[in-house]
């Protein structure tokens, strides 16, 4: 189905809009889930908890809980505007599968921008958003939680965050 430029189309889940990218009509389609919608109209996240002591702490485990979403989230404060590749060597351990889950989850809860350059080859380039940017205290203190409470395995390297 052909959209006009700036059309809104509404389904079950998403929500597609379609905007001109070149002056040969080309289009692109963006699809934005309720979440990421409220996020770019930086309307907070609602959140279930609410009014409950413990909620702020359930509602921030709820966007970086998952394994590699804190590592990421860390690595994009440290360099800014990585690519795919760039992000997979910087976080090693990581599969393509898991880092491609984890960057999608990010950018579906407005932490990230994923952002196509179109240059040759076209390459994506990943970049935190300013409410993704507020999590660097949250995650500088997780850092040095783990840093002065949990020590290395035998044999490996302690490491120090800044």
């Amino acid at each position: 189905m052909v959209l006009p430029t700036g059309c809104i189309h509404h389904t079950r889940s998403k929500t597609r809009v379609v905007r001109s990218v070149g002056l040969r009509g080309i289009f692109t389609t963006i699809y934005l889930s309720p979440v990421r919608r409220r996020v770019m109209e930086h309307e907070p996240p609602t959140i279930w908890c609410a009014g409950e002591i413990w909620c702020p702490v359930t509602a921030t485990t709820t966007l970086i809980g998952g394994k590699w979403h804190p590592v990421v989230i860390l690595q994009l404060f440290t360099n800014d505007g990585l690519g795919f590749s760039a992000l997979q060597d910087e976080i090693a351990g990581v599969s393509n599968k898991v880092l491609s889950e984890t960057l999608e989850d990010l950018e579906e809860k407005g932490l990230i921008n994923r952002e196509i350059v179109n240059e040759k080859p076209v390459r994506v380039e990943y970049s935190l958003t300013p409410f993704g940017a507020s999590l660097e205290p949250v995650i500088g203190a997780m850092a040095v939680w783990g840093s002065e409470h949990l020590r290395a395995p035998e044999g490996m390297e302690e490491l120090s965050f800044p």
